[in-house]
This record gives structure tokens, C-alpha cells and sequence, in this order.
């Protein structure tokens, strides 16, 4: 039986996530997944990938308000509104994705410069904001936040078991940055995932997730090395990509909670 065991969401993109017991699922993915971001001044979204920095950027959420603490310093917290107000919109860049969103405000600018020395701006994608993902693997009109390109990211902890099983060190499931993680099954079962039901809502998984530098990156000090990566292209290797975990399309709206089953027909199988 495969269960989830764990939730989470990464409200701005490429800084620290929150685990959660129960998340509400929305046309774009989790509530709150990603919604906001940082651009530098040309519009150009900002990532892990040349800032590990970011990671040291952590994220709450608290009595209505998103909270980023910097874990290195001992700057005040920036609290921001979950719905920002702001009026201000840009055209912003995700990868090959232009996308409309609202300027968040002057101070949170200040603030995420000040920490990473840099100019930088703080961008939400308002529900008007309807960013489709390749339509190759989803046909259907699929839209995703500020995702990298999918509104689900999920992975078995069988399978990083097996990875950890043949590093040196073991690492957390945090380098890779999931959704949902589930319990139970063979690793790397979530490759072959095609459809199941979790709470009477459908999921599909599309495609592979293609991995990066981000998963050298400890999040807690900011520091990269080379692996997991290194191990993993010796083995999880398809083309030019390596493949850890599964992106994940759905229909419908609900809740999910720790504990629910996945749930497949026969056909699934």
C-alpha cells in the first residue's frame, strides 16, 4: 500500500519550503506553491541553480501572512500578505516562459536585495495569470505556477533509500525539492505512475524530472558539492537528463492529507 508521507510546498521559488499535514489542491498545483518569485531587473527569474544563497532564505506561514526569515543573519523577518495588493504588473521570464505578474512592493525588494546582495524584485503570479505547461505532455490546457514547468513534483521514499544506499553520505529529501512523497512500494516505482486516485482526485504522471545542480546544494548552509548528482547519473542516466522523482498533472480540486492512499485500478498497474 502506498501512502503519502509527507507535504510540501515552496511559496517563493527556489528559497526553503514548508512541510505540511494537509494541503489544499488548486488548478495550478498546491495553494500558496510558488506563487511568488524573484526577477532581477530585466524580469529574469532568479534560482539556486547561480544563488545557492536562496536556500538559506526560509519560508512560513502564519495567521494570514507568508514569512521569510534569513537563517543567516540576524535580519528582521519580511511578513507579506498572502494576496498582495500591489497593481504594478511585469512581464517576467521562466525559462522559455513569459508570464504576467504583479510587482509585490518596494520594501520586499529591499529586503531580498539587502540579503542577497543584489538588485532584485519580488513578483506574484495573480489568478489571472495563466501559465500553461508543455502542451507535449499535458494536452489539456494544464497551467502551473512559477514552477520549472509542472504544478507536482512527487517521489517514493523507496527511491531515495536505494540512492542513499549507494552514496557515501546520505542526503535528505529536501535536495530535490518534492510535493508529495510517499511510502511503501519499490523504488523508483513513480516512474511508471501513468494514473491513481489520491481522496477521489486523479493524477497523472507525465514525465520524468529531469535534475540539477540544486540537488548539490545542502539546504541548510548554502554549500554544493557533487553529489547526489554524481551517483545518480551513473545509474538514473536517459539521454542528456537525470531522472529523479515524476511530474505529476491532476484534475480537480480537494484536499490532500498525510496518510492518504494512492490508489490504483487494475489497468494501472
Amino acid at each position: 500500500m502506498l501512502r503519502i508521507s509527507h507535504l510540501y510546498i515552496y511559496p517563493v521559488k527556489s528559497l526553503g519550503g514548508i512541510e505540511l499535514t494537509s494541503v489544499s489542491l488548486t488548478d495550478r498545483g498546491f495553494e500558496h506553491d510558488r506563487r511568488w518569485m524573484l526577477v532581477d531587473e530585466q524580469g529574469m527569474f532568479l534560482t539556486q541553480r547561480n544563488f545557492p544563497a536562496m536556500a538559506l532564505l526560509h519560508t512560513s506561514i502564519a495567521d494570514g501572512k507568508l514569512i521569510i526569515k534569513n537563517a543567516a543573519a540576524q535580519a528582521d523577518p519580511l511578513v507579506l500578505d498572502l494576496k498582495p495588493s500591489g497593481v504594478a504588473r511585469l512581464k517576467v521570464e521562466v525559462w522559455d516562459d513569459v508570464c504576467d505578474a504583479l510587482h509585490v512592493s518596494n520594501n520586499a525588494d529591499e529586503w531580498f536585495s539587502s540579503q542577497l546582495k543584489r538588485r532584485v524584485k519580488l513578483v506574484y503570479m495573480p489568478d489571472e495569470s495563466r501559465r500553461e505547461v508543455d502542451t507535449d505532455y499535458a494536452p489539456n490546457g494544464e497551467i502551473t505556477s512559477f514552477s520549472d514547468g509542472y504544478p507536482i513534483l512527487m517521489i517514493g521514499q523507496s527511491s531515495l533509500d536505494d540512492l542513499n544506499s549507494r552514496l557515501p553520505s546520505p542526503v535528505p529529501m529536501n535536495r530535490f525539492r518534492p510535493n508529495i512523497v510517499f511510502t511503501g512500494g519499490e523504488p523508483y516505482q513513480e516512474d511508471g505512475m501513468k494514473h491513481f486516485q489520491i481522496s477521489g482526485m486523479d493524477f497523472y504522471g507525465v514525465k520524468p524530472c529531469g535534475r540539477c545542480v540544486v540537488t548539490t546544494i545542502d539546504q541548510q548552509t548554502a554549500t554544493a558539492g557533487k553529489e547526489p548528482l554524481s551517483t545518480l547519473a551513473k545509474y538514473r542516466t536517459v539521454g542528456n537528463k537525470v531522472n529523479f522523482g515524476q511530474n505529476i498533472l491532476h484534475k480537480g480540486s480537494g484536499v490532500l492529507k498525510v496518510g492518504d492512499e494512492l490508489v490504483f485500478s487494475s489497468n494501472d498497474r
